[in-house]
């Protein structure tokens, strides 16, 4: 009978080792980046931006559109965009001076040039640095990575616009833009944008 406990302990060993291994969830993997001014992020490791975490960010900016990744524009880009939210993009967005300052220091201390992801990079790699860019949807990397698309699919009622990311990309405000997750919706009422 002792001949038959190496076996089984070896195969209750190995069904353990198989079950702690699928119990690891990769996709949802954090690890802490520091950015050059000290400023602790948390980065999701597969979709490589960091994750929107200030609450008054979510609360304020949500009410309207998604809540776009500080690291998808450079901090003069959001300094400007806090700055003009008397029109933004063709509506008053203004908030109280306490809360605007807090927002604009979260997204520019989590912008594109103070933490430095792969796909953040990338991003800022096709902004002149001369230049402003308000519309993440104007940035040459996102025309390169959107070329297949045609601008009347953008037009479709259930998308609205470029700007609308959550429309193709489900899993947008956690970082997600693969291409393997796009979604491109048929024309419908939309349900992300607000206005």
């Amino acid at each position: 009978m002792s001949y038959l406990k190496w076996p089984v302990l070896i195969l209750a060993i190995s069904i353990l080792s198989i079950n702690t291994l699928w119990g690891d969830d990769d996709e949802e993997e954090q690890y802490e980046n520091r950015s050059k001014n000290g400023t602790v992020t948390k980065l999701n490791t597969r979709y490589d931006f960091a994750v929107v975490t200030n609450s008054q960010f979510k609360a304020e900016c949500t009410s309207c559109h998604m809540a776009y990744l500080p690291g998808m524009l450079p901090a003069r880009s959001w300094t400007k965009m806090m700055d003009t939210l008397n029109d933004h993009f063709g509506e008053n967005a203004e908030l109280d001076v306490k809360v605007k300052n807090e927002i604009t220091d979260f997204l520019t201390k989590n912008s594109s040039d103070k933490v430095h992801t792969k796909r953040g990079d990338k991003i800022l790699a096709t902004i002149n640095p001369k230049e402003t860019v308000l519309r993440i949807s104007s940035t040459e990397y996102f025309k390169r990575k959107h070329d297949e698309i045609s601008p009347n699919i953008y037009k479709r009622k259930s998308i609205g616009s470029p700007a609308n990311c959550l429309a193709c990309h489900g899993g947008a405000e956690r970082g997600d833009f693969s291409e393997d997750s796009v979604l491109i919706p048929k024309d419908k009422t939309p349900t992300i944008m607000k206005k």
